[in-house]
C-alpha cells in the first residue's frame, strides 16, 4: 500500500521510499520520512493534493504525486 491512499486519520508505518530522484529522496529522508517511521494523515486539500500528515512532533505537507512513492504498512 502506498502513503497515497490512506484516508484522513489512518496511521501507517513506512516501509520504503521508491524514488528515481535521488535529491528528492535524500529531502525526505532529511525531514523524518524514514522506513519505520509512524506517519497519519492529518488533512488533504480540497481537490486532494497536497496532503498534510504528522510525523514525529510535527505536521509536514506533500504533494499527492509524492506520496504515491512511499510504500507503508496500516496500523491499526
Amino acid at each position: 500500500m502506498f502513503l497515497s491512499e490512506l484516508n484522513v486519520g489512518q496511521k501507517a508505518r513506512i516501509l520504503k521510499l521508491n524514488f528515481e530522484n535521488k535529491e528528492i529522496r535524500r529531502h525526505l529522508l532529511d525531514m523524518g520520512l524514514t522506513r519505520g517511521t509512524e506517519v497519519e494523515i492529518k488533512k488533504k486539500a480540497p481537490v486532494g493534493d497536497p496532503i498534510d500528515i504528522k510525523l514525529r512532533d510535527y505536521e509536514l505537507c506533500i504533494s499527492k504525486s509524492d506520496l504515491k512513492q512511499i510504500e507503508v504498512e496500516v496500523i491499526k
